[in-house]
């Protein structure tokens, strides 16, 4: 139960050498890496999961009801972004406030949301390259773009059962190879496929509200079946919690406070910036897609923008949207697999992981060889992995993270109220406790069997703890996380 001071914390962020990550990205880049990964798999594939077997057309209200939690949590990430501008995120605010072994879990909770949101992205990118690929006339084998667990029906009438999804493979396995070579490139590459995504989805709403079809839209709210979370106000709730994950965004900007020019002013404009203009985006695009096709035909689509866009007689629209895509969904990747590494690389820093994960290399000053190990793990899971499970453990993993951080500020306002805050989360405690109502009433939504994968990763993680991270703990040690600077027991909780 140990605790990080807000000073040790601070004497982190002010350090700087060969060993540290390099500070070079202005709110600009900060609001494009948040938008980059939150204009991704959510929107693009699990929108149409969601209608076709939660919501119907009112999956705008679980957008809605989505982006009211991230809104409380939003405020609570900004407020300890401004006080504690260290790599981590709700990892190295959980161990400002509620001791080592809780932040251990929140830490290997991230792990699970990011590799898992990395994963979901791949997994549709690598369906619409199957998609934009059958426009001219190349038709990959369907057993190397399917999870083992998934069949498709081919044009005689057999089915098919996946061996290994190749493609969502090799794209994260690229993308590791990008972000390996240095943040700052990492940040213009996605400033660019970023520009290109908002551009997407404008041209998408502006061209398909003329086509849309009133009577997609009755009913709005469809009955009921008798059974939760299967349409009705439980699915609108449901469908919430399958979408939430999209939100995921502003989370990983604060993984990059310690690469952050002026963090203390530029972290609170890159994570609430980013929420602002997803939201509107998002409760437009839902509005369009549900418009322009029955939401049943969503139904185990994870590209039901094609699906939509097939309404429309632009079939040029349809060919330059799904290769937009396949080039923006790159930036959900990129970004999914810098908030990880950023994540390990904190908790290895701290001993909780061994040291090869905060090994920084000498000329990119990137935590190199905890890309490479962590790009080949998730681009395992998302080659064998279907979408639903993947989405579906993201959503609750991203929430257990959100409710810990609207604690965290609870915690803090009390035990340092007079701490120097840039940014203060207005009326405390009304919103963290908000925060953390909301987010538990999207948590228990969720299938009961998406519950049961976190328990099994948290206790997977808590064997990892005892076993290794307790026994080398920088800070139980009484040494600070250089273990060239003198021991700091004078800065331990």
């Amino acid at each position: 139960m140990l605790k990080k001071s807000l000073e040790l914390l601070r004497l982190e962020a002010a350090e700087t050498g060969s060993h540290t990550l390099r500070r070079s990205l202005g709110p600009f880049n900060l609001i494009a890496i948040g938008v980059g990964v939150i204009i991704g798999a959510g929107l693009f594939s699990l929108t149409g999961i969601a209608a076709a077997e939660h919501t119907g057309p009112a999956v705008t209200l679980s957008f809605i009801v989505a982006a009211i939690g991230c809104a409380f949590s939003a405020l609570c990430y900004a407020e300890f972004a401004s006080m504690v501008p260290v790599a981590g995120s709700a990892y190295t605010y959980s161990y400002a406030t509620m001791g080592e072994l809780f932040a251990w879990i929140i830490g290997w909770d991230l792990v699970l949301e990011y590799s898992v949101g990395a994963a979901t992205v791949a997994i549709s990118w690598s369906q619409y390259l199957v998609k934009f690929l059958s426009k001219y006339g190349l038709h990959l084998p369907p057993q190397l773009v399917m999870s083992p667990w998934e069949t498709a029906t081919l044009a005689d009438g057999s089915t098919v059962s996946g061996w290994v999804n190749v493609p969502a493979i090799l794209v994260v396995l690229a993308i590791t190879a990008i972000i390996i070579r240095g943040t700052q490139g990492s940040a213009w590459f996605n400033a660019v496929v970023v520009a290109l995504k908002v551009l997407v989805v404008l041209v998408f709403i502006a061209l398909g509200w003329q086509y849309i079809d009133p009577a997609n839209y009755h009913p709005y709210i469809p009955q009921n079946t008798g059974t939760f979370g299967e349409f009705g106000w439980s699915g609108i709730l449901r469908g919430a919690g399958l979408v939430f994950f999209v939100f995921i965004g502003f989370d990983i900007v604060a993984t990059m406070a310690q690469e952050a020019k002026n963090p203390q002013r530029n972290m609170p404009i890159g994570i609430i910036g980013s929420l602002l203009v997803c939201t509107v985006l998002f409760v437009l695009f839902g509005y369009v897609m549900t418009g322009l096709a029955n939401y049943k035909e969503f139904k185990d689509s994870a590209a039901p923008v094609a699906i939509a866009i097939e309404k429309t007689p632009y079939g040029w629209l349809s060919t330059a949207i799904i290769g937009a895509i396949l080039i923006g969904y790159t930036s959900v990747i990129l970004v999914d697999l810098l908030g990880q590494s950023r994540v390990f690389f904190s908790m290895s820093r701290d001993g909780l992981l061994p040291r090869v994960f905060s090994q920084v290399h000498p000329r990119f000053q990137t935590p190199h060889k905890s890309n490479l190990l962590l790009g080949a793990f998730i681009s395992l899971f998302a080659g064998l992995v279907p979408i639903k499970v993947v989405g579906e453990m993201c959503s609750i993993g991203t929430l257990l993270a959100f409710v810990m951080v609207c604690v965290g500020v609870l915690i803090m306002r009390k035990k340092e109220p007079d701490a120097p805050r840039a940014f203060r989360t207005p009326w405390v405690p009304v919103v963290p406790i908000l925060g953390i109502i909301t987010c538990l009433v999207m948590m228990l939504s969720l299938p009961g069997d998406t519950w049961i994968r976190l328990v099994v990763w948290l206790a997977i993680g808590l064997v990892i703890y005892f076993s290794y991270g307790k026994k080398h703990s920088k800070l139980a040690q009484g040494l600070t996380v250089d273990p060239t600077v003198e021991p700091a027991g004078n800065q331990v909780a």
